[in-house]
């Protein structure tokens, strides 16, 4: 896993890359979380491909055990990837709540999750 630092206007945003799922379970997005913060970073960006693909079967709970970590931590999370795949009516209206709330942004590009974590 790597790190990359963006700081915009003041803003100290965690960019997570990896070749690997580093999002397995919710304590998984937990210990991210706690890791990140610790490191006193004010925002995070993951990518879809580093994330299980159960996140995104709302059933299992698991997008909104982590999303809740984040919204109780108060950190902002943008997550890049290719959202039209996802056919659910259940998973798109997530996404779409989720982007109005702008506390937990998905987004097509790094160049978006920068923009709506900075703005």
């Amino acid at each position: 896993m790597n790190i990359e630092t963006h700081t915009i206007n003041n803003i100290k945003i965690a960019e997570v890359t990896s070749e690997d799922i580093i999002i397995n379970s919710a304590e998984d997005g937990l210990d991210l979380l706690g890791n990140l913060y610790y490191q006193e970073f004010d925002k995070i960006i993951v990518y879809e491909k580093n994330i299980t693909p159960n996140f995104f079967d709302l059933k299992t709970g698991i997008a909104g055990e982590i999303l809740q970590k984040f919204s109780n931590y108060r950190i902002p999370l943008a997550i890049i990837g290719d959202f039209d795949k996802y056919e659910s009516k259940s998973i798109k209206d997530f996404i779409f709540e989720s982007n109005k709330s702008k506390h937990i942004n998905f987004v097509n590009t790094l160049a978006d999750a920068l923009h709506q974590l900075t703005t």
